[in-house]
């Protein structure tokens, strides 16, 4: 897999600007740090749109209601695919979520996710890194599939959670349990 062990908690995150297509499919440059001014960000690196497992994902984001009626953070998807593929994958799954596109994988290693499987193709690590308003990682989470670390899911519960205690939310509704 390599050693790509991305930033830890308490560390702060680099701020980057690259294309954002949001869920209306508006596609512009956007820094993380604009975005953070309005609120928090989890920011979820993922292999690419349309993967299976990525499909996976993304409904499960989408599915945990929580994560699109909470006004707590704004979950943010990250991949190497390209602005008119995300803009297909954001229709397709009916997603409410923006997905940057770091064809270079540059934002990708620049949080240390970046690998080589097999040591031939460049990839992210699937990854999940919850980023408040100082751009400060107040959670993270990464994939340890001992073979292809794209291959977990983030535990959409737990993530849940971490939000919850980082940020001193209360929970009125089960949201979906």
């Amino acid at each position: 897999m390599g050693s790509s062990t991305g930033l830890a908690v308490g560390e702060v995150a680099p701020d980057f600007t690259a294309p954002l297509v949001r869920a209306d499919g508006e596609t512009e440059r956007v820094a993380l740090s604009a975005l953070l001014e309005d609120r928090p960000v989890l920011l979820s690196f993922y292999t690419a749109d349309f993967s299976p497992d990525c499909v996976s994902e993304w409904c499960s984001f989408r599915d945990f209601d929580w994560f699109s009626t909470n006004e707590t953070v704004q979950v943010v998807g990250i991949s190497k695919s390209s602005v008119g593929l995300h803009r297909r994958f954001i229709n397709h799954l009916n997603l409410g979520f923006p997905l940057y596109a770091d064809p270079d994988l540059d934002v990708a290693e620049a949080f240390g996710v970046d690998y080589r499987a097999f040591g031939l193709s460049r990839r992210a690590r699937r990854s999940c890194f919850l980023i408040d308003r100082d751009r400060t990682v107040r959670y993270r989470w990464l994939s340890e599939h001992w073979l292809d670390p794209t291959r977990d899911t983030p535990p959409v519960g737990e993530i849940h959670d971490a939000i919850r205690r980082e940020f001193g939310v209360e929970e009125t509704d089960s949201f979906g349990f």
